[in-house]
């Protein structure tokens, strides 16, 4: 069974997130395809990203700058697919999660697992901006982002009194998600247990060097 791990973005204290994610982690734990833990951003006080190369430790077995980086890059390891939970601001991604993506900068824990994601916002748009840079972000740490997506606008009105969503395109989203979630990450482990590449930038030292030794 894939681990799944599902991130809440927003850490503003009257977030709509606490009306989204109760609904998101139910649906996902009634799937038969997902062991289910949820990484609420607002319980990892993590420290602005500042690490580097010298933070780091031993590479084989990483310290990082503090306690909580390491247990956050171990948590983030630990998952086999990922699913964030994101609202919109000015645009685009909220601070607090891209700090928490950033984070993972050293150990690929992201790396060749697929994300989904669930964007809300009180307009229109649904959190759809967010989820579009979110996307490039996942591209450049080496996930895997799908292309089913749940969109949820007017998220003040968006859910009943039984904490469900009113429109059944919201619900029927979700579903497609799970799925897609499901069967990539089903996918992807068996093609990471396969055997992996190292990642581009670690394949391109020695290319640069052995191109350089040619030309002399």
């Amino acid at each position: 069974m894939s681990k799944l791990k599902i991130i809440v973005g927003s850490t503003r204290p009257t977030r709509m997130a606490d009306r989204v994610a109760p609904w998101v982690t139910a649906a996902a734990r009634a799937h038969s395809g997902f062991e289910v833990e949820v990484l609420d951003l607002m319980e990892w006080d993590l420290p602005l990203f500042a690490e580097h190369f010298g933070t780091l430790g031993d590479p084989a077995d990483p310290t990082y700058s503090q306690p909580l980086v390491k247990r956050w890059n171990r948590t983030i390891a630990d998952g086999d697919a990922f699913l964030i939970i994101t609202p919109e601001y000015n645009h685009s991604v909220p601070a607090a999660l891209k700090n928490a993506i950033d984070t993972v900068w050293a150990s690929n824990a992201f790396r060749n697992k697929p994300v989904a994601f669930v964007g809300y916002s009180a307009g229109i748009g649904g959190g759809i901006r967010s989820i579009e840079h979110l996307v490039q972000i996942a591209v450049e740490a080496e996930a895997v982002p799908l292309r089913s997506a749940v969109i949820v606008p007017f998220v003040n009105d968006a859910f009943g009194d039984d904490g469900l969503p009113t429109n059944p395109i919201t619900t029927a989203g979700l579903s497609l998600l799970l799925e897609d979630l499901a069967w990539w990450s089903t996918a992807l482990e068996r093609a990471r247990a396969a055997g992996e590449l190292p990642p581009a930038r670690a394949r391109l030292r020695p290319l640069l060097a052995a191109a350089a030794g040619k030309a002399s």
